[in-house]
């Protein structure tokens, strides 16, 4: 019996994953070298933490965040505005047969990271796992 590859419980295709992190990269490079024509999305420095695909590969979502977390907004916002040449840009290291729609979502890794250090810091907490 086939598998179903459309269950999002299997988790990312291997392409899906490559892909994911082509983009990635090619973000990363341009908005670090200040390729797009926006002064003002330049002025900012920003991490492109992670890109995931959907399974057809027809839409990227990145997950960014500005360095020291100020403007994050500001940020999405002016990402959302530059995002055709930011497509742009991306399509011209890819080899697809379409260039995915771009989506922009803050990062919130590090702060989930935190939250959960504060946790194992609680006494309530270190005391169950310490039994």
């Amino acid at each position: 019996m086939a598998k179903n590859r459309s269950h999002s419980s299997e988790g990312p295709s291997q392409r899906q994953l490559r892909v994911g992190e082509l983009i990635r990269r090619t973000l990363s490079e341009v908005l670090a070298r200040g390729d797009i024509h926006d002064p003002d999305l330049n002025r900012y420095s920003i991490t492109v933490g992670e890109v995931r695909t959907s399974p057809d590969l027809r839409v990227a979502t990145a997950y960014v965040v500005p360095l020291g977390g100020k403007g994050q907004e500001d940020v999405l916002e002016l990402l959302h505005r530059n995002r055709s040449e930011l497509r742009r840009a991306v399509a011209k290291n890819l080899t697809l047969k379409f260039s995915p729609e771009l989506r922009f979502k803050l990062d919130d890794t590090f702060d989930r990271m935190d939250d959960t250090r504060r946790m194992f810091e609680q006494d309530t907490v270190r005391r169950d796992l310490e039994s």
